[in-house]
């Protein structure tokens, strides 16, 4: 069985999918302490003319150890519309901006306080728009007994052990963060998985990299989709 383990993000980037597409089982990991300004609650898109802009959903403020699982979104905000009012200037160059806003009114929809099932969920609904088998578990619900984690990078070793994974995936950013001969002594391949960034029409002058999924989704259908999705390199 070939695993990967994710922190639950928010519209991800695409080898994020890349990394769904390549595994039989993928666990949202969400039992570990929220870290600020990254990806959980917040993605890029387009600005309307130049560069980039953030797309968020609003959090309940919490102590700064809270945990992933312990974070709750602060409904009494309308981050909905903000958030399809961010997208609107979309809908004047992107061939696929109607497709697309309705795959995100499915994700949307969802009425939860928990950011970990509102990022399930779209990680749901966009991999079934995409054709793409997604076998997933989030790791606080799965009562999983692991041996005791005495390093960082034991935990994908420890649950790849529970689960009998003999592959475990992980992006290439985290690299030099691992130590393979650990997962060597358990027979456990080790595999870091990057994408070839292949540039798109964004109807624009300068290509802005490194989006959330939605920018490929307002310009292209699914098969091109699944293409860059696929485009990987074992680094």
């Amino acid at each position: 069985m070939k695993l990967s383990i994710m922190q639950p993000y928010f519209f991800p980037y695409v080898g994020y999918y890349s990394l769904i597409k390549k595994t039989d089982e993928f666990i949202i990991f969400d039992t570990v302490q929220f870290i600020r300004h990254g990806w959980i609650e917040r993605n890029r898109i387009l600005k309307p003319n130049e560069g980039w802009q953030y797309i968020q959903v609003p959090l309940v403020k919490n102590k700064r150890e809270v945990l992933i699982n312990e974070l709750e979104i602060r409904n009494s905000e309308p981050w909905r519309d903000k958030l399809k009012a961010q997208l609107h200037h979309y809908k004047k160059r992107a061939p696929y901006y109607s497709d697309c806003m309705d795959v995100i009114d499915s994700c949307i929809a969802l009425q939860t306080d928990s950011i970990v099932e509102l990022n399930e969920k779209i990680l749901k609904v966009t991999c079934q728009y995409f054709d793409i088998k997604f076998e997933s578990q989030i790791f606080s619900k799965m009562d999983l007994v692991i041996n005791e984690v005495k390093e960082a990078d034991e935990w994908a070793l420890n649950i790849s052990k529970a689960m009998g994974a003999k592959e475990y995936i992980n992006p290439p950013g985290g690299k030099d963060f691992f130590n393979k001969e650990k997962y060597l002594q358990n027979d456990i391949e080790l595999t870091f998985l990057g994408n070839n960034i292949q540039q798109y029409k964004q109807r624009r002058e300068t290509f802005e990299p490194g989006l959330s999924i939605i920018d490929l989704m307002m310009f292209n259908d699914v098969t091109s989709i699944n293409e860059l999705i696929d485009d990987t390199k074992i680094v």
